[in-house]
């Protein structure tokens, strides 16, 4: 059986920024602070079984996998693991530049990016290799719930290396919304949200830090524990904001 507590590391927007408040209220939970959030105003009403549409990405909080849920390896500690976020972090890199939009993704809604990066390829690819070393061993039942068969030789090779068959070359960068959504049901939710996402009027998004969650049992919620602003290379150009 899976071993609690879990750790992830994830992309999350920065704390108090309009996205931050954004995808936290939609999904009416600061996973920074644990509470409970009100739903914006109009969801509930034009949406009736909105938490229950909601229910599955609450559980994880407004986020971005990066390196995904796992428990620690034997050796390894909480406070070692926030000790490597800490280095990961300070190592100069490019930081991502991202055109954020909302889209379906595998029938639930999503914040995307409009266009491939290399650059977030490439830090979601450092993430999945360099936390490696922190994952225990993915217990047979839990490679069982992955569904084995249903994936492809190259997802299946990287859930048994990684624990996880979404990384490398299968990663798509996603801020989950919604939980799945059959297409009659998808169509106006998506236009509904891509509305209210345009009010912010984010051109840009830098992917510019990563956090530790944790979450401590089955029925538990994932909590930031930390997050870890990332070091821009000296050669990177400024970004200039839209």
């Amino acid at each position: 059986m899976t071993s609690f507590p879990r750790y992830a590391i994830y992309y999350v927007a920065a704390p108090g920024s309009d996205l931050d408040r954004f995808g936290a209220a939609l999904l009416g939970y600061d996973a920074a602070s644990g509470s409970d959030l009100p739903f914006p105003d109009g969801i509930p009403q034009s949406v009736p079984d909105w938490r229950e549409l909601t229910r599955d990405p609450r559980k994880y909080g407004f986020h971005a996998t990066l390196k995904a849920p796992l428990a620690l390896a034997s050796g390894k500690t909480e406070a070692g693991l926030l000790a490597a976020c800490e280095i990961f972090a300070a190592a100069p890199r490019p930081i991502p530049v991202i055109r954020p939009v909302v889209d379906s993704i595998s029938g639930f809604i999503a914040v995307v990016p409009a266009e491939p990066s290399a650059e977030l390829e490439r830090l979601a690819a450092d993430c999945v290799r360099e936390f490696d070393s922190f994952r225990a061993p993915l217990a047979p039942e839990d490679r069982a719930r992955r569904n084995p068969s249903a994936l492809t030789p190259r997802q299946c090779d990287y859930l048994d290396r990684f624990g996880y068959p979404y990384v490398l070359e299968d990663f798509r960068f996603h801020m989950t919304l919604t939980g799945r959504l059959d297409a009659e049901r998808r169509r106006p939710i998506l236009t509904m949200l891509r509305d209210r996402f345009a009010a912010l009027g984010l051109q840009t998004l830098d992917i510019d830090r990563i956090a530790i969650c944790r979450q401590d049992a089955a029925d538990s919620r994932f909590r930031i524990l930390g997050q870890f602003v990332l070091t821009q290379t000296s050669s990177q150009p400024a970004v200039t904001h839209l």
